[in-house]
């Protein structure tokens, strides 16, 4: 079942992410709806200064897909809660995993 929180492209995957900075915990919350759009919601520990939260954001899940940080980057979303990110990988195998992280 796909998702629009997660598009595939030719090489890579769009994210959206709705961020909950100083969370308490690193988890991912799974799928939420608003304002039209479907967002996968993640939480961190880090706070949301000096670009803390985002890099913790790119770090979570880089571990959790089992990627190179390096393969995340932030489109846009940089000040705010809701966050564009683009996965390099091989976009079949990663709209599977992500499906799975998200409760699909």
């Amino acid at each position: 079942m796909s998702s629009t929180a997660f598009t595939a492209h030719g090489d890579h995957v769009c994210l959206t992410v709705r961020l909950t900075p100083n969370g308490g915990r690193d988890a991912i919350d799974g799928l939420e709806a608003a304002d039209g759009e479907e967002y996968l919601k993640v939480r961190v520990r880090a706070v949301p200064e000096k670009g803390k939260a985002n890099q913790a954001l790119l770090a979570f899940l880089a571990k959790t897909l089992g990627l190179a940080t390096s393969k995340l980057s932030l489109i846009s979303g940089e000040t705010q809660r809701k966050k564009i990110l683009r996965i390099e990988s091989d976009p079949e195998d990663l709209m599977k995993r992500l499906a799975e992280l998200a409760g699909r």
